[in-house]
């Protein structure tokens, strides 16, 4: 308790044979150390002494607890991970160091700036530590991308014939255009979630939404500029002459596409009812705030969880505090004495300690003690059951807080706020996407495959982080509930994520379409041309996002693992699959659009008819293949 007391910046460290904080068999006891500052504020050097405390004491194990003992997330090990496995990827993919180089540079340089950005205004905005995190996790994924899909289109444009300022130009023209409006889907939805009205939310998406529009940037101005100076040496040497012009060879996108939509069918019902049978777990998904229990096990906090609830029970980690205030002393007495009396005697809570008045009388605290956890599902139904007991209390006002209460109406107000955040954030994008493909049914069909996708995330997140399944393998100590604000989150992202991977398949796909191709062969070459760059970009997507699976703080870890997995479903299953067997069942009408509405929308033109001349759609014609056989 000495020692306790002695940490910079402590007030109070109670003695725990005076505030009765023993144990019935005198094995454990508990000092509750108050700091002057909240937990945010405090120092490393007070948080280390904090987590020094008695560990120089014979006989006896002490571990610190609480808010001060934890720690912040570190940044390094994971986004290395992810930046090494980018690099192969990368130069997998075009077969030139210098494109690989520069692609990854460029994300960079943007995630750097879009980070100092954030970073500077944290002297002015308080932000929670999650967020640095989650900002660093997407812009650095996204700026990957982007640089990827834009560069490979520059690639593309030198094989053709172009000089470099020109295939640059074109790039930017067809590709960045994509990109805008990948980018602006992201940022739509991150900062969608502000609509929720939780601040610490509010400030997640709107930092993580600002790094994306950054990267953007950073892919539509110094890239360009860095590929017209790079020339031909973005190319492989041996294709730098010239000689890859004129020959092309079918790749494994065109004979993907080929056989979905020769099996589109039986590849429809297997995709759909296996992402069906995925999500079937989200019927069973539970949420909480994190608490120590959650924790990793050799972590001085969740060895204080455990110690506390060995030797007073689990429902002492849970604490609830009720605050009864009335208008004069008497009142506010009588009123916190039939308080106590009341919540005392109900089913599942171990005591309700004494009433705490203040000097004037007129406000009281009344401890509360469940018999469960802080998130177990049997706490969050007592803590309804007090708030519809105490209401019949008179004299006084009476209300229910507490961490333990806190995190349950955080959870339930995000659990509420969901479907209309995913109304919204799935409507603006359906109008963005119409004007992008000016088309009905191809918006439709991103966000019911979004559905799929998110359904099937939340289910496989749900089996392994709640119910346990192969836990082990992701580093879960201790399976739970998952935390509050993960599915909106995921929404979030992977809404915008999905939109990324539609608008680079099928802007070629209507690119191909608008310059003449049948609605067959445009399809294929949507895939044939793109699902490289889509297959590279979600690599090195799951490759940083599931970096991040490796971290200790359980909300990093859960986030990073949701994502990873929604960004697999997503590429492979949704976008490069179930998308053109659906694309090839619609056919012509996949592009149709009232001609009304057709007058009315402005003529974005990502697919660059302005810079190659308008071509107008042949008549219905025999298919051609891309090689040239049947």
């Amino acid at each position: 308790m000495r020692e306790a007391a002695a940490v910079p910046g402590v007030i109070s460290a109670t003695d725990p044979f005076q505030s009765r904080s023993v144990s019935p068999d005198g094995r454990y006891a508990l000092v509750q150390v108050q700091f002057e500052d909240e937990a945010a504020e405090l120092t490393d050097a007070q948080r280390e002494a904090y987590g020094e405390v008695g560990q120089d004491i014979d006989g006896l194990r002490v571990e610190a607890g609480g808010e001060p003992a934890t720690s912040v997330p570190a940044m390094g090990s994971a986004e290395i991970i992810g930046v090494i496995v980018a690099a192969v990827v990368l130069l997998i993919t075009f077969g030139s160091l210098v494109a690989a180089g520069m692609t990854l540079l460029n994300a960079l340089i943007g995630v750097g700036v879009g980070m100092a950005g954030l970073y500077a205004l944290t002297g002015a905005i308080e932000l929670s530590s999650t967020t640095p995190v989650l900002a660093l996790m997407l812009g650095l994924a996204v700026g990957i991308d982007y640089s990827l899909f834009i560069t490979s289109r520059y690639r593309q444009n030198l094989l053709d014939g172009l000089e470099a300022r020109e295939a640059a130009g074109r790039a930017i023209g067809t590709a960045g255009s994509a990109v805008v409006f990948a980018g602006v889907t992201v940022v739509i939805a991150l900062a969608g979630l502000s609509v929720v009205g939780i601040p610490f939310l509010s400030a997640m998406g709107l930092a993580a939404a600002a790094t994306v529009a950054v990267a953007v940037l950073v892919a539509l101005t110094l890239l360009p500029a860095v590929l017209a100076f790079a020339g031909s040496k973005v190319l492989p040497r041996g294709r730098r002459d010239g000689a890859g012009a004129a020959k092309k060879r079918e790749n494994f996108g065109y004979r993907w596409g080929r056989g979905v939509l020769k099996a589109r069918i039986p590849v429809l019902i297997v995709g759909i009812v296996g992402l069906g049978a995925l999500a079937l777990p989200t019927l069973d998904m539970r949420l909480a705030l994190p608490d120590a229990g959650t924790s990793a096990e050799e972590s001085s906090q969740r060895q204080a969880y455990d110690m506390i609830s060995e030797g007073f029970g689990e429902g002492f980690n849970g604490r609830l505090i009720t605050v009864v205030s009335g208008p004069d002393q008497a009142s506010t007495q009588a009123a916190a004495q039939q308080t106590a009396r009341l919540i005392g005697g109900m089913d599942g809570v171990t005591a309700a300690a004494p009433p705490q008045f203040n000097q004037a009388g007129t406000t009281a605290l009344v401890a509360v003690i469940p018999e469960t956890g802080p998130t177990d599902a049997a706490t969050e139904d007592l803590v309804h059951e007090i708030r519809d007991q105490v209401d019949a209390v008179q004299g006084a006002d009476v209300a229910l807080t507490g961490m333990t209460a806190m995190g349950i109406d955080i959870s339930e107000k995000l659990a509420d706020a969901l479907p209309i955040y995913l109304v919204l954030v799935v409507g603006l994008s359906v109008l963005l996407l119409m004007l992008v493909f000016r088309s009905l049914l191809v918006p439709l069909k991103a966000a019911l495959g979004f559905l799929l996708t998110v359904g099937a995330t939340f289910g496989i997140t749900t089996a392994v982080f709640q119910q346990g399944h192969l836990a082990g393998l992701v580093g879960v100590d201790t399976p739970g509930p998952l935390i509050s604000f993960l599915p909106i989150i995921l929404v979030g992202i992977l809404f915008g994520l999905a939109m990324d991977y539609e608008v680079f398949l099928v802007s070629k796909m209507r690119e191909d379409y608008v310059h003449g191709d049948t609605p067959r062969q445009a399809t294929i070459n949507g895939l044939g041309q793109n699902a490289r760059v889509v297959t590279a970009a979600a690599i090195i997507m799951i490759a940083v996002f599931g970096g991040f699976v490796f971290a200790h703080d359980p909300i990093i870890k859960s986030i990073g693992f949701a994502l990873a997995v929604g960004v697999f479903i997503d590429a492979f299953i949704v976008r490069m699959t179930i998308v053109p067997a659906v694309m090839s069942l619609l056919g012509r009408g996949a592009w149709w659009l009232p001609r009304w509405l057709d007058r009315a929308m402005p003529n974005l033109d990502i697919e660059g008819e302005k810079l190659r001349g308008a071509a107008p759609v042949p008549a219905p014609q025999a298919e051609p293949e891309y090689s040239g056989r049947r």
